[in-house]
């Protein structure tokens, strides 16, 4: 069988490769704040594709996916920092926590699998904000996570004895934290981004898809739809306990605080607005919602003083105005998102006729 790609197909990947490398150099011109940027947009590619899989695979919708990330999160912090005297290889601590959570995906899996639709939304809803809420409580009688202060003193991302915090220097090269930690995520983004196309081809895949058009027919033609329901919330819950990881390492410090029902809706609309169930499209998504939000909190206070003289709106209330706006419009002419998959496009258009 022939598998050598296209010279075309070869010349886009090359040019794809040299934009991801450059990428991180050309942002940190403007200041090490846009490679910060640039890491948490990759962060939240992570996340929208791990929802990707229940939500446009399975066709499962899930509000609650931000409690996995949280999982993930604690769980680094748990055993990389001093609150209980843990300093584990992070090599070790990301499949635990990449297994904690997927526990805890088929935790909320289980009891849901006869619920559809507004039932399930609001079930995972609540499931979030319980994980949440434990997160926030579990301080006594036993401090397990230090209840609203959260855990400080993470240690950072260690590959031998090379750290990503800080800066290093090898010759002429100088590579800043972020920019260590952005080709660390461009990388395990791209491990991520193969299995998601993996699975989608497979044969657990189709099976998902058949169990988004129609479950009645999926489980009349011999698919265990319980089976394949609770896989897609663990598959899914697992890249979330992975990128919780990660921003725990980033950030040295997490408190219940960063896994609020924001961040659960803001990770849905990444994924509905790029594309349910197309993957380039989720990704797209998810850059344009992490990233655009960010150029527009910088441009807004420049604009209004260029304008008017002075700044009338609060540039984090404009921020969202505009955000919510735009969410309004993709959804009103681009039903199918900004880049839909070839099949959801059509069936939407055999719809509109």
């Amino acid at each position: 069988m022939k598998t050598w790609l296209s010279p075309r197909s070869t010349a886009g990947l090359i040019m794809i490769a040299g934009a991801l490398l450059a990428l991180p150099f050309l942002a940190a011109s403007g200041g090490q704040a846009w490679v910060r940027i640039l890491d948490f947009a990759i962060l939240y590619v992570f996340l929208a594709l791990g929802l990707n899989i229940v939500v446009g695979f399975a066709g499962l919708l899930d509000l609650g996916y931000i409690a996995f990330y949280g999982v993930g999160a604690y769980v680094y912090a748990l055993l990389a920092s001093p609150h209980f005297g843990l300093h584990w290889p992070i090599w070790a601590i990301l499949p635990i926590g990449a297994f904690v959570a997927c526990l805890f995906g088929m935790l909320l899996g289980a009891p849901t699998l006869k619920l559809r639709g507004d039932y399930l939304a609001i079930v995972t809803l609540g499931f979030g904000e319980i994980i949440r809420i434990f997160l926030n409580n579990l301080d006594a009688p036993v401090n397990i996570t230090n209840g609203a202060l959260g855990l400080n003193l993470i240690d950072p991302v260690r590959l031998g004895s090379l750290s990503l915090a800080g800066t290093s220097e090898w010759g002429a090269l100088s590579l800043s934290g972020p920019q260590k930690y952005y080709f660390l995520l461009v990388t395990l983004a791209i491990v991520v981004v193969v299995i998601n196309l993996r699975l989608q081809h497979s044969r657990i895949g189709r099976a998902w898809q058949a169990i988004r058009e129609d479950e009645v027919a999926a489980k009349a033609i011999g698919i265990n739809t319980r089976n394949i329901k609770l896989l897609a919330f663990a598959m899914g819950a697992s890249f979330g306990g992975i990128a919780g990881g990660i921003f725990a390492a980033m950030q040295g410090f997490i408190s219940p605080e960063s896994f609020s029902l924001t961040e659960s809706v803001m990770i849905l609309a990444m994924v509905v607005l790029g594309g349910m169930g197309h993957i380039p499209g989720v990704i797209f998504g998810a850059l344009l919602l992490a990233v655009l939000p960010e150029v527009l909190r910088y441009a807004v206070v420049p604009a209004q003083k260029a304008l008017f003289g002075s700044v009338l709106i609060d540039p984090e209330s404009l921020r969202m105005l505009v955000f919510g706006l735009a969410l309004v419009l993709v959804m009103r002419f681009r039903p199918a998102g900004l880049w839909p998959s070839p099949e959801r496009k059509r069936e939407l258009a055999e719809v509109s006729e």
